[in-house]
């Protein structure tokens, strides 16, 4: 005979990313190899918690035991392997991101890496092997700066390993301080460069008015001096290529041939050639594409750190009969918080007392606000929290009406409804789609390719009876013709064309 038991996924790997993390897939390695266990598979349910299924002979292991083999399995993996998703500065645009990618996964213990442009870092490691201070020491070589260094407020940063009251209290002080550093406007990164955090879109702009200016002097001024439009295209080239050179620079130390070294090269043999202004067309493209990109990712981190900030830092709690106001990140579940009329709710929970109307725009985007009632059974929405009628559910961030609310907290701060929204945008940013997956094998290849041939195509005279004038030539133009402009601005256009679409349909 065979029995389930099911258990929270969250329970057994606190602060999992999610169910499609690897540690999931060695939970349940762990799980199946026991004596007893026939199996074990992971259950998603849209209305609850994710849960692990184990279906077990209770012949051979009594229910208790299987429950501690869970335990221990997940107790196990959680003590092993660390994750954390950190807010950084230093990553201005996808190029840099997968560079920084690359360089994470050749560190000793990292099992996975993701960088966005928007500035987000998700890690996987073996704690075994590496640890934090090694990473962010990695980082910082890199001139990636995390935690107090860092402009912008870290979005999540956990680690599924067992609670512990000095690590609540770590957690709660760390959260506070990047609530501090938490993003203003008007502010930008003071290291971007020197016109600030939008210095590669000027860049962009200025490669490409050189580059109108002498075209226009050269075909429309007769009179005008033969250096002074070849003048403007250096300027150009200056301009368009001074962020590429650096990632290109980058890509060679780690041994990789990207299009940043195939747009260089094609620039440089298209000025060998004397076709300045095609050199220079070619890197203004390039430069603007991912100048755009980075200006339309960093008003998407913008927003997060907006949402993030829905959240009040304080509530009001009533313990033991007297009311006090505590932490946000010092709620626990069980506290019942008093909201006044027109505040923000500190907390996921549910209403014990009072009646009113709840603006819940900010989590779930509803236009209307919502009539909120007391739970019927408040024994019964204090066993099973995911059950709870949605009349009486209340979450984190949103806006109370007229009428004064007791809510029970179901949930503490770091996983709110927010907090999980948050989260997994955060995390979003760094995942790839399979298009851009396969841009990025198809770069691997095509460009060391294209370079190889344009090498071969060099020594050309020396098989075919011609000047090694006429091979370079050929070369050169090789080098340029292949130069993949389309390839390199078309991530660059989708990522701005799907954050334009979201503007429209969010105004």
């Amino acid at each position: 005979m065979t029995t389930t038991l099911r258990l929270d996924l969250d329970v057994l790997l606190p602060g999992l990313p999610g169910e499609q993390d690897a540690c999931v897939s060695r939970l349940l390695d762990r799980l199946q190899g026991q004596p007893g266990i026939e199996s074990a598979h992971v259950r998603t349910d849209a209305t609850g918690p994710t849960q692990v299924c184990i279906h077990y002979d209770p012949d051979r292991m009594p229910l208790g035991r299987i429950r501690e083999l869970a335990q221990a399995a997940g107790a196990s993996v959680s003590e092993r392997y660390g994750h954390v998703t950190w807010s950084v500065t230093g990553i201005a645009h996808e190029r840099r991101a997968r560079t920084i990618e690359t360089r994470l996964r050749e560190l000793a213990g990292v099992t996975e890496a993701q960088a966005s442009a928007a500035g987000t870092v998700h890690l996987e490691f073996d704690r075994t092997l590496t640890n934090e201070d090694a990473i962010r020491a990695t980082l910082a070589e890199l001139q990636v700066s995390v935690g107090d260094n860092a402009s912008a407020p870290t979005v999540s940063e956990t680690e599924h390993k067992h609670d512990h009251p000095k690590e609540r209290a770590e957690g709660a002080a760390t959260a506070k301080a990047d609530k501090a550093h938490a993003y203003k406007p008007g502010e930008e990164h003071a290291h971007a460069g020197v016109f600030g955090a939008n210095s590669e879109l000027i860049f962009a702009l200025l490669c490409g008015a050189l580059l109108a200016a002498g075209f226009a002097v050269e075909k429309l001024v007769d009179a005008a001096p033969a250096w002074l439009p070849l003048a403007a295209y250096v300027g150009a080239y200056i301009f368009g290529g001074f962020y590429t050179v650096r990632e290109a620079f980058d890509n060679l130390r780690l041994k990789r041939f990207e299009i940043d070294s195939l747009m260089l090269v094609a620039a440089a043999g298209a000025a060998a050639l004397g076709s300045w202004a095609e050199g220079a067309l070619l890197l203004f493209l390039f430069s603007i594409g991912h100048a755009l990109e980075h200006f339309a990712m960093g008003r998407a981190k913008r927003a997060i750190e907006a949402l993030a900030a829905l959240a009040p830092d304080t509530a009001t709690v009533r313990r033991h009969g007297v009311v006090q106001d505590v932490a946000v990140e010092q709620l626990v579940v069980g506290d019942t918080v008093l909201v006044r009329p027109n505040e923000r709710l500190p907390a996921d929970g549910f209403i014990l007392l009072g009646n009113s109307a709840v603006n819940q725009a900010p989590v779930t985007g509803e236009s209307m606000p919502v009539d909120k009632r007391p739970a019927d059974d408040a024994e019964r929405a204090r066993r099973s929290p995911d059950a709870i009628d949605a009349a009486a559910r209340v979450f984190a961030g949103t806006i109370n009406g007229a009428g004064a609310l007791e809510v029970e907290v179901t949930r503490p701060a770091n996983q709110s409804a927010l907090a999980r929204v948050v989260s997994l945008v955060s995390e979003a940013e760094t995942r790839k789609s399979p298009t851009q997956r396969f841009t990025d094998r198809f770069e691997r290849i095509f460009v060391p390719a294209v370079l190889g041939l344009a090498v071969l195509l060099l020594f050309a005279w020396v098989v075919v009876d011609e000047p090694f004038r006429d091979s370079f030539y050929r070369a050169m133009a090789v080098l340029v013709a292949a130069s993949p402009c389309a390839l390199a601005i078309a991530t660059p256009s989708a990522v701005l064309a799907g954050i334009a679409r979201r503007r429209g349909a969010a105004s």
